[in-house]
Formats: structure tokens, sequence, C-alpha cells
């Protein structure tokens, strides 16, 4: 019994900490919803590393679409242009934004219908973040 109880304790401390203190965390996450006849859709968000050490994000995948890119898009010459993003580095303690007109997710070709959508974030082979949201219009 003696034994139990510190680990209890620690499984507790464990469950009461908070979210923000993951090595990372999404805030203002919204993915809409593909338009009809269209099979992408958009992604946008706020990646905050709470970690010591960078993050390098690989990729992302969801069981909802059969594939999700990092992009940006930029101004080259008074052209907009959008480019695929290889790997992603969060910096320690401090965040990187996905929003319109800039960083964003292309996830492409939904599998079946779907409201809300399930985003895992890889560093290598171990997903880092897992985040769940509904689809917005």
């Amino acid at each position: 019994m003696k034994r139990i109880i510190p680990v209890l304790i620690l499984a507790l401390l464990c469950c009461a900490c908070s979210h923000e203190s993951a090595p990372l965390v999404a805030s203002d996450v919204v993915v809409s919803k593909p338009k009809p006849g269209m099979s992408m859709a958009a992604g946008y968000l706020t990646l905050t590393s709470n970690a010591s050490q960078p993050i390098v994000i690989t990729h992302v995948e969801s069981p909802q679409f059969e594939s999700i890119e990092m992009h940006e898009s930029v101004i080259e010459d008074g052209i907009a242009r959008m480019y695929r993003l290889g790997d992603l580095t969060v910096a320690a303690k401090s965040s990187v934004v996905f929003e319109p007109g800039g960083k964003h997710l292309m996830l492409m070709r939904p599998v079946g219908e779907i409201d809300t959508v399930s985003l895992d974030f890889y560093a290598g082979e171990a997903v880092v973040l897992t985040v769940n949201v509904a689809l917005s219009d």
C-alpha cells in the first residue's frame, strides 16, 4: 500500500498538469470544409513549443484525408505563389503561425463525409501532437 500511494500521487499530478506544459501545443485551430466539388481543405493554427529544444515537424497525417501538406504562400514580383514546405522547425519556447496568406495546411482528398478531423503532427516517426477539431464552413 505504501508503494501505491506515491504512484497515485504522481499520476494525479501528471493529470493535473496544465495542457500548456506539453512540449507542443496547438491553438486557434480552424480547418475548413472542402467546398462542393473540391477535394481540398485548408487548415490554420498556431503551434507553440514549450520545449527547451527545437521541434522539427516532418509531416502531418489524418485518417480523414488521404494527404496533408504544409504550404506557404508568398508574394514574389507582385505574384502570389504557393510552395510546399519540407520540415518545419518550431524553435524552443516560440510559436509558428499558420494563417491565410502565409503558412497553412492543405488537406487533400477527404475520405468519406466528415464533420471533424484529427491531425497528427510528426517529428520523424513519432507523433508529437494530435489535434481534433470540427470542420468550419
